[in-house]
C-alpha cells in the first residue's frame, strides 16, 4: 500500500510518521511533481494544508490525475468542505479544529460544575461595559451619556420650576439641541444655565459624532451592551483566535457558555468570523497579567491556551497561574517539534494534544479504519451534553 500525502502542516508530518515507509510525502508540489508520484499508483491520498484554497486546489489536481483515488482533505471553511464534497465523492473532508474542539470544551468545563446564577444572565448583559472597548465606543459612551445628563438635569430644573412635563420637555429639548430657551420662560439663573448646558451640549454631540464615525469605519470587536459584550463571570477565557480557539469559542456558545476570545493581532483572519458569530474578541497579549486580570480570570470556569504556538500556550499556563492558581488550565499543544512528550506539560495543566488527533483520524481515514476515541467516559458524556445542548 503506498499513499500520498501534501502538505506542511504538522499533522501532515505526523501521518507521514505514523504510515512509514509506504508514504510519499510532499510539502508543495508543482503540477509535474504531483503527477510524477502519482504515475506508480497510490492506495489513498491525502492534503493537510493550512490554507483552504490551497487545499482545495490539490484537491482538484489530485482528482484530475485519478478521478476515482479516495482521499482525505484538510478543510476549515465549512462552505468549502461542502462544495469540495459535492465535487468529489471520493473526498473525506476533515477539519483538525472541529476534531480538537470537542475534548477540549469537555476539558475547560471538567473541572468545574455548572454554575448557578444568582443574578439573571440578561440583566447582566444589560449593564454597560467599558473596559475593553475601542476608543471610538468609549467616545460615543461618553458623548451619549453626556448628552443624557444635560438632557435630565435641565428637565428636572423646569419640573420643579411648576413647568408642565410635556413643556418642561420641549424646553430641554430645545437647550440639548442649541436652540435656547424660550426667552420670555426664561429667568436669570435658568438662563445662565442653559447657556452653559449648551455650551457643553456641543462638546458631547462632538464626541458622540466621532464616535459614531469611528465604530462605522471600524466595527468593534466586542459590545458595550448585549450578547457581545464580554462575560463577567461563569465563562471561558479562550487565548489565541485562530481555527482551534475559533471553533472552540464557537462550540462553547452555540451551547450557552459564555466566552472571550483574546489575540494579539487585530488583523488576525479570525477575527471577522469571530465578530459575524458574536463572539467578543480583546486585543491583547494572553500572557499579560493586567489583561487576564481586566477579563475576570478569578471568575471564569477556565483558561484555554489554544495559539498554534505551544511555547505561547505554556506562558499563558504561567501567567494564569500566578493570576488564579485555582482556575482550570486547559493547553493546546503537539504543534512545536521541541515538545514532542504533552505529559511533561501536565503540572500546568489538561493537555489536549491537537495535532494528534487530528493525526490518528487522518491516518484511520486512509487506512480504511475507524477513528479512534480519544475522550475518557467523563469526557465523553459532557461532549455528549454539549451536543445535545443541556
Amino acid at each position: 500500500m503506498t499513499y500520498l500525502v501534501v502538505g506542511e502542516t504538522a499533522v501532515a508530518t505526523r501521518v507521514c510518521a505514523t504510515l512509514g515507509e509506504d508514504v510519499v510525502h510532499l510539502v508543495a508540489p508543482t503540477d509535474d511533481q504531483l503527477a510524477d508520484a502519482m504515475a506508480g499508483g497510490l492506495t489513498r491520498a491525502a492534503v493537510l494544508i493550512r490554507d483552504d484554497v490551497s487545499a482545495l486546489r490539490y484537491a482538484l489536481a489530485v482528482a484530475h490525475l485519478d478521478e476515482r483515488l479516495p482521499m482525505v482533505v484538510s478543510i476549515f471553511d465549512r462552505t468549502i468542505a461542502e462544495q469540495l464534497r459535492a465535487l468529489l465523492p471520493q473526498a473525506r473532508v476533515v477539519s483538525p479544529a472541529a476534531l480538537a474542539a470537542p475534548s477540549l470544551a469537555a476539558a475547560c468545563l471538567a473541572a468545574t460544575p455548572p454554575p448557578r446564577r444568582v443574578i439573571p444572565g440578561w440583566l447582566v448583559r444589560a449593564w454597560p461595559d467599558l473596559r475593553h472597548q475601542q476608543p471610538g465606543s468609549r467616545l460615543l459612551a461618553l458623548g451619549l451619556a453626556g448628552l443624557v445628563t444635560v438632557l435630565l438635569l435641565d428637565l428636572t430644573w423646569l419640573l420643579l420650576d411648576g413647568r408642565g412635563l410635556a413643556e418642561a420637555y420641549v424646553e430641554a429639548a430645545r437647550v440639548v439641541a442649541t436652540v435656547g430657551p424660550a426667552a420670555d420662560h426664561a429667568g436669570t439663573a435658568y438662563s445662565i444655565f442653559a447657556g452653559s448646558a449648551m455650551l457643553l451640549t456641543i462638546l458631547f454631540a462632538a464626541l458622540f459624532t466621532a464616535g459614531v464615525v469611528e465604530r462605522l469605519v471600524s466595527p468593534p470587536l466586542a459590545g458595550i451592551l448585549g450578547r457581545r459584550s464580554v462575560p463577567h463571570r461563569d465563562h471561558v477565557i479562550v487565548v489565541g483566535l485562530g481555527q482551534v480557539g475559533l471553533r472552540l469559542c464557537a462550540l462553547l456558545r452555540e451551547r450557552g457558555v459564555p466566552v472571550v476570545g483574546v489575540e494579539r493581532d487585530r488583523d488576525a483572519p479570525m477575527i471577522r468570523l469571530a465578530r459575524t458569530l458574536g463572539i467578543p474578541v480583546v486585543i491583547g497579549q494572553g500572557t499579560d497579567r493586567r489583561v487576564l486580570e481586566d477579563l475576570g480570570l478569578r471568575r471564569c470556569r477556565a483558561v484555554a491556551a489554544v495559539g498554534s504556538d505551544d511555547l505561547d500556550n505554556i506562558a499563558v499556563a504561567v501567567a494564569a497561574s500566578a493570576v488564579a492558581a485555582q482556575v482550570p488550565v486547559v493547553l493546546r499543544a503537539g504543534e512545536h517539534e521541541a515538545i514532542r512528550e504533552t505529559r511533561s506539560l501536565l503540572p500546568l495543566g489538561t493537555t489536549r494534544d491537537v495535532t494528534a488527533i487530528a493525526a490518528e483520524h487522518v491516518v484511520a481515514q486512509m487506512q480504511g479504519e475507524a477513528a479512534p476515541e480519544r475522550l475518557t467516559g467523563t469526557e465523553r458524556c459532557r461532549c455528549v451534553l454539549l451536543e445535545s445542548g443541556s
